[in-house]
């Protein structure tokens, strides 16, 4: 079975002071809260957190300062990891493992549409140049173009045994479906990708799910999570239905403008910073983010979370 097995995992934002430099901190204090509210790993590096915004060495402090904020209650790190330049994703790779990341999550490439053969070569480079640490699909084709298919994960997974999993981030019931009835129980492990598909997911097998919507709902994510597993699945189709809306609202600008507004306004993080191309809501748009913020907190005082 993978090391790595968290099954409520949020892609967490990156803290940024008010100049733009990272909040340190604020990211180990937000660690620690998400811990606390049921989380049980925890992505950094990512979409979310502005990875593509940051240079390796901020990558590198950035994990470190997170994953000792957690150490003590034994919770995986993971970093997201890769790029549309397979020697350039080599590097970060070979360079994150070196220092004791727990999982990467390295993306497909995006831009220049590679084939189902060249995203072969791509993965299996980066396997190969970390072969100790265990290595999670990012399959996300609204983002990247492409998408990689079930057929090639399997020959990725049978080639090179650290590539342990997918976060698939694609609104297809279909296609993962393909991949779960594929791929090795034993030894592969499917996440969500989509806050408001985590059900529907799980009902088609995945394990659990990569999340923005756990910076805000957490505890009755992992209700929800923890009901469906047990079989009680009115209980987990209930909660589901009363997150659907608020999962949606977070991605009706880039994210993670949406998530950082309202974290920010929370208390959870000091600063709503992000860096450019990204940009603060207008004055309509921070009037929808407050709607959501009220429908949020009726939420999960809702689902007795507070």
């Amino acid at each position: 079975m993978p090391r790595f097995r968290a099954e409520l995992i949020p892609a967490m934002v990156t803290p940024f002071g008010a100049d733009g430099s990272l909040d340190l901190d604020a990211a180990r204090a937000l660690a620690r809260q998400l811990v606390d509210q049921g989380c049980d790993g925890l992505l950094v590096n990512g979409t979310t957190g502005e990875g593509p915004t940051l240079t390796f060495d901020e990558k590198i402090v950035l994990f470190h300062a997170v994953k000792d904020a957690v150490a003590e209650r034994g919770i995986p790190v993971m970093s997201g990891c890769g790029g549309n330049d397979t020697h350039k994703s080599v590097e970060e790779a070979r360079q994150m493992a070196a220092h004791g990341v727990d999982a990467l999550l390295v993306v497909v490439p995006y831009y220049n549409k590679p084939t189902q053969r060249g995203m072969i070569e791509h993965f299996r480079q980066i396997a190969h140049a970390a072969p100790d640490v265990e290595i999670v699909i990012y399959n996300i084709p609204s983002r990247c173009v492409v998408r990689m298919e079930a057929d090639t994960m399997a020959a990725l997974h049978r080639e090179c045994p650290n590539i342990i999993g997918v976060k698939q981030s694609y609104p297809d019931m279909d296609a993962l479906s393909e991949i779960v009835a594929l791929m090795p129980s034993d030894s592969w492990l499917t996440w969500c990708g989509d806050d408001t598909l985590t059900l529907p997911m799980l009902a088609c097998g995945a394990h659990g799910v990569v999340s923005v919507l756990a910076h805000l709902a957490a505890r009755p994510m992992r209700t929800m999570l923890t009901a469906f597993k047990r079989g009680d699945v009115a209980q987990a189709r209930a909660l589901h239905l009363k997150l659907l809306h608020p999962g949606r609202e977070l991605f009706f600008l880039p994210n993670p403008t949406v998530v950082k507004t309202l974290l920010a306004r929370k208390g959870q993080i000091p600063h709503a910073a992000m860096r450019p191309p990204l940009v603060a809501p207008d004055d309509a748009e921070q009037a929808r983010i407050d709607r959501l913020y009220d429908r949020m907190q009726a939420c999960c005082a809702a689902a007795s979370c507070g």
